[in-house]
């Protein structure tokens, strides 16, 4: 199915929910973050972890406000967002961040040990030569592996015919000269013969493209710049679709097709979309007969449908007035459609090609209450669909007389996807599918047989044995009665008796979902005693999409009330005790912590805010930010109203810090990070500092040439989130 990776295209998401893939606390160092005071060491045997004895880094203020509705804002942080945004050269500013990476270097330099020592138990789990399952498209059959030591893929692929195999990309060879690099996203031509491929080396996400003669392995003289990373080959070879983006601006206007062999000054724009608060995106349907175009905005999308070869006029599926979202995929002259138009949890309809009018369209399948129907992709004999069922995941096969059959699972909590099946002609479905304790795998379910084909298990080469781990699914109360699911692994033999130590992690936005999923870097905490737990908050999608719909704009607050309410349950069941609970989330799950931190700090032994949207009500205030304007539809727009200002001010984690006493703090930033930008976590670790009471440690981690993803490279990240690890465990006492 087409999805155009919309979620990835929004402003200020992107999951990379920072989960990557028992030791007895020992004696505290000299000067170590882990020092006790004598009444904790009565009270407990949990350390937690303390300021250096230097004086940490304090912002100064400068007076600055601004009226909205009667209002007064004031910010005396203001002046850490660079006026000449996005060029950061302001020597106070970088000053700043330098000395807070200073600071940071200081808290690790004591634990460096430590973190190495994660790192490895880390870098033991991961396949130093993993490899791919091979998958067949177009006459060739492609994969990709790692290099024992290397931080990127190597991609290949083998001619059917001649049984020749020839390396079209190595990442590694790409990345040698930069300290950041990204491939966004990669074609071949129809005819073999072309490779076009984007990438980034700053973290910015502005990428660029370039273009190779597979014959020759050559670089055509061809280059792209300023593009939003997707790309796309017509079927007659000669031309390529990207979304360009707006000079010194993260938004993207217009579709553009360029002609191989001309300049990107003379590229052509096929689609221009007038409105600032909608993103763009496309995707080949599996028929490969259409290219199919989204121009979306929170819960409204609108569809178009281009011949392949990027002929003809542009047929609009459906309309922006319509007012809802939808999904779509083509095949046998239809288009297949999953809306929301007539029930919250979407229907499946399908529609002529010839007529695609909105009037045509024909249900399929009612939308349900029980039922979510999340993704769908057609094959030439089948429709495969992904469910959610009252919060549990299921795939199904639909063929095109209407007899369904789901694919049966081992387990009861899992997350299964749709995976890379290029053929529309395949007589199989290839699915990933993992569990809290079951390793990422790949499977083929066999039409034929109805069975499910193992091809890959994640392979852990430091060992590990499911078998000495559980997971379960719990329902919380929430203050409304609500009951929120919430997903636990822990090291089987773990007695509730509130003595545990707790990982919960959240999100909680643009009906995003935090699966139930595999990490073996998790299990150095899951090794260490911790219960590690998802809370599937209103604002994701577990429970459906009106799940989403409750945790948004004016119903934004249940977000954060969930969050609290779950970690309560897990006290009152005495999973874990007031205190030992540390919590986690990145950009809008970065907002979700800010807010748990205001809302409840005595609940938190440690807070990690990873690149964190803690500055809502500034950032919703500033038009200039090219992400802002999509955003409106999902936090509100405080320019136009009094009642939206108000709103945001109210939970906006930023806007909300006042003098009290703050759990220990670990925060992220990326300097050239275009989502959640650098001044956003660097106003929040100032003010933070300067009002907080307690002497716990708050530390800023500012990765001055990456964006919102940080380091790039497998082991690069692995090392960021070994740090990480290791100050969360710092805060529970655990040292070794």
């Amino acid at each position: 199915m087409i999805r155009l990776f919309l979620t990835l295209l929004t402003s200020l998401v992107l999951l990379s929910a920072c989960q990557p893939d028992s030791s007895a606390p020992s004696a505290p160092q000299s000067n170590s973050m882990s020092e006790i005071s004598k009444s904790e060491l009565s009270n407990s045997k949990h350390r937690r972890l303390k300021q250096l004895s230097s004086a940490a880094p304090l912002a100064p203020t400068i007076d600055y406000s601004a009226q909205y509705h009667g209002r007064t804002l004031s910010d005396p942080y203001h002046w850490l967002k660079d006026q000449d945004y996005p060029q950061v050269n302001d020597e106070p500013v970088l000053d700043y961040l330098t000395k807070e990476n200073a600071y940071y270097d200081k808290f690790l330099s004591p634990h460096k040990g430590f973190v190495e020592t994660v790192f490895q138990e880390f870098k033991g789990r991961t396949d130093e030569q993993e490899t791919s399952v091979p998958y067949i498209d177009n006459g060739y059959e492609y994969r990709w592996f790692y290099k024992p030591g290397q931080d990127y893929r190597v991609r290949a692929r083998k001619n059917l015919e001649t049984g020749e195999e020839q390396v079209f990309l190595d990442e590694n060879i790409l990345a040698k000269d930069h300290e950041y690099f990204v491939l966004g996203d990669w074609d071949i031509s129809a005819d073999n013969k072309t490779l076009a491929y984007s990438y980034d080396t700053s973290g910015d996400e502005r990428y660029r493209v370039a273009f190779i003669d597979l014959a020759s392995g050559q670089a055509l003289a061809d280059t792209l710049e300023d593009v939003s990373g997707q790309i796309a080959f017509s079927s007659d070879n000669k031309k390529v679709m990207y979304a360009l983006l707006e000079q010194d601006r993260w938004l993207a206007k217009h579709i553009k097709v360029h002609t191989i062999g001309q300049t990107q000054a003379d590229d052509a724009t096929i689609y221009f979309e007038e409105d600032d608060g909608f993103f763009l995106g496309f995707g080949l349907s599996s028929s490969k007969e259409y290219m199919l175009i989204v121009s979306s905005q929170s819960q409204v999308s609108e569809t178009y449908a281009l011949a392949a070869d990027f002929s003809g006029e542009l047929k609009q599926l459906v309309s922006r007035d319509k007012s809802f979202t939808q999904s779509v995929d083509h095949a046998h002259g239809h288009f297949y459609i999953l809306a929301n138009d007539t029930h919250t949890n979407f229907r499946l309809a399908k529609v002529s090609d010839q007529n695609p009018s909105y009037s045509q369209w024909e249900t399929l399948i009612e939308g349900s209450d029980d039922s979510y129907l999340i993704n769908l992709k057609t094959f030439d004999g089948f429709i495969a669909l992904k469910t959610r069922d009252q919060g549990l995941e299921a795939l199904s096969i639909r063929d095109y007389q209407g007899d369904t059959r789901a694919i049966p699972f081992p387990e009861d909590l899992f997350t299964v996807d749709i995976g890379v099946n290029p053929e529309f002609g395949q007589d199989h479905l290839r699915l990933s599918y993992e569990s809290m304790i079951t390793p990422a795998s790949v499977y083929d379910y066999q039409l034929s047989t109805q069975k499910l084909i193992e091809r890959k298990v994640q392979k852990i080469p430091s060992g590990y044995d499911k078998t000495q781990y559980e997971t379960k699914r719990l329902m919380a109360p929430a203050r409304d009665g609500t009951l929120v699911p919430v997903s636990l692994v822990y090291k089987k033999g773990m007695t509730r008796d509130a003595s545990q130590p707790v990982w919960l992690y959240g999100y909680g936005a643009y009906s995003i979902t935090v699966d139930p999923s595999f990490s073996s870097a998790r299990l150095s905490a899951l090794d260490r005693g911790f219960i590690y737990a998802i809370a599937h908050v209103r604002g994701g999608a577990m429970m459906g999409y009106q799940w989403y719909l409750d945790g948004k704009l004016k119903k934004r607050q249940n977000t954060f009330t969930d969050f609290v309410d779950v970690a309560q349950f897990l006290i009152d069941e005495k999973y874990t005790a007031k205190g030992n609970i540390s919590i986690s989330g990145r950009s809008a799950g970065g907002e979700l912590m800010g807010a748990a931190v205001i809302q409840a700090p005595e609940l938190w032994r440690s807070v990690n805010l990873g690149v964190p949207f803690v500055d809502v009500l500034n950032t919703m205030l500033d038009a200039s930010l090219p992400l802002t304007p999509p955003e409106w539809k999902e936090w509100g727009n405080p320019i136009e109203s009094a009642d939206d200002y108000d709103l945001i001010e109210s939970y906006s984690p930023y806007d909300n810090i006042e003098k009290r006493d703050y759990p220990p703090m670990f925060v992220s930033g990326g300097l050239n990070d275009p989502r959640v930008t650098y001044w956003e976590p660097a106003k929040w670790a100032a003010k933070m500092r300067a009002n907080k009471t307690d002497d716990n440690l708050l530390v800023m981690r500012m990765n001055m040439g990456a964006g919102h993803f940080a380091n790039s490279g497998r082991y690069g990240r692995l090392k960021d989130y070994a740090e990480e690890y290791v100050f969360m465990f710092l805060a529970h006492g655990i040292t070794e």
